[in-house]
């Protein structure tokens, strides 16, 4: 038996309840996943309607980001590949794939499209021969093999195909890395920060005095974002909006800011050695004081 990094078996024939443990309480009506966005048809299927299209088996490792695993779980549903391929497939310009839940927050998740299609996703409705139970997302969810289980939604009602990525829940409000590789030990998109802090910090948009080295923020919408005198050596910034941010003092050395909105942010004094600013915006930064050796721009 190998598991993934600092990880620990459940206790025998334990399935612990993570989150959220029923779906949207209020909503009554018959069960229905729709698929739309960038696929060719727009479609809603209803519960006997993808209960009665062929489906298939598969066995999977669960590896919940909390730290627990649960080993060797038969799993039964739809491909994502066959679900997208009722609907005609995907547009040209789909990217990424959303899972959305019927959930009081319809809360989700994200992948890579490609990658999606490539670890097999899988809409199911069985867990060791039983029907999925309503506090482990039934009747129906989203089963991604060899990520956290963060990336396999509860009581899924929506799949959409998008050109950029969206976050998910975890990952925008938590700080829960969005690849979430368990091998990796892709948890948190800081890795060495307490998970409340970082928390704190994505909410408030205030990282000042903090030791983020390493965080992967691309993408993100960070506009205000006070950085004063922190750490963010190797930081992922790529495409992230950061407009009038303040990283006045910080180190940047060796960050990534490729193709980010850095209009009128404040680099006052920071160390920006080796970090890499193509095509990135830079209308009325101020570099005042900044340490560029090695930066490129």
């Amino acid at each position: 038996m190998h598991l993934p990094p600092h990880q620990k078996l459940a206790a025998p024939g334990k399935w612990p309840v993570v989150g959220e443990k029923a779906p949207r309480v209020v909503d009554l009506s018959p069960w229905s996943v729709t698929v739309h966005g960038l696929v060719a048809e727009r479609r809603t299927f209803g519960q006997e309607e993808l209960l009665n299209l062929p489906q298939l088996t598969q066995t999977h490792d669960i590896h919940c980001v909390t730290r627990w695993s649960k080993l060797g779980v038969t799993f039964t549903g739809i491909l994502l590949a066959d679900l997208l391929a009722l609907c005609g497939g995907p547009l040209p310009d789909a990217k990424f794939v959303s899972f959305v839940a019927r959930s009081d927050r319809e809360h989700s998740t994200s992948l890579v499209l490609t990658e999606a299609l490539e670890l097999g996703c899988l809409i199911a409705f069985t867990a060791d021969g039983a029907p999925l139970e309503e506090v482990h997302g039934g009747p129906v969810r989203v089963i991604t093999p060899k990520r956290y289980f963060y990336k396999s939604v509860k009581w899924l009602e929506r799949i959409e195909l998008l050109t950029e990525d969206r976050l998910g829940y975890w990952e925008d409000e938590i700080g829960y890395h969005n690849h979430a590789d368990p091998w990796r030990e892709e948890r948190y998109i800081a890795a060495n920060t307490n998970p409340k802090t970082l928390e704190r910090a994505l909410a408030t948009r205030d990282f000042s005095g903090l030791d983020l080295r390493g965080v992967e923020l691309q993408g993100r919408d960070l506009t205000g974002l006070k950085a004063v005198d922190a750490k963010l050596r190797d930081a992922h910034f790529e495409g992230a909006n950061l407009t009038d941010a303040d990283f006045t003092r910080a180190n940047l050395s060796n960050a990534h800011l490729e193709n980010a909105n850095c209009s009128r942010v404040k680099f006052t004094n920071s160390d920006l050695e080796g970090a890499a600013f193509e095509n990135a915006i830079l209308t009325d930064a101020d570099l005042t004081g900044a340490s560029l050796f090695g930066t490129t721009f």
